[in-house]
């Protein structure tokens, strides 16, 4: 997956996440409420995986360029 799909997605879990961990809060489901927070932390991990993946790309480009510039 590309960098913009693991952000996409990270943010899309994080709102699902959202979602279940307050009908989980308004419904006294502590299950509910877990499996929102469990999918909160894992749509933060999808954005930072893709963060990660954009500076690596940017700077092997700044590298690339760089040789570049000095043949």
């Amino acid at each position: 997956m590309g960098s913009t799909a693991d952000k996409v997605k990270g943010v899309a879990d994080q709102v699902v996440g959202n979602v279940k961990s307050g009908i989980g809060s308004v419904t006294g489901s502590d299950k509910m409420k877990i499996e929102g927070e469990a999918q909160k932390i894992k749509g933060k991990a999808e954005v930072a995986v893709g963060n990660a993946k954009t500076a690596i790309k940017k700077t092997a480009d700044d590298v690339a360029d760089a040789v570049k510039s000095k043949l």
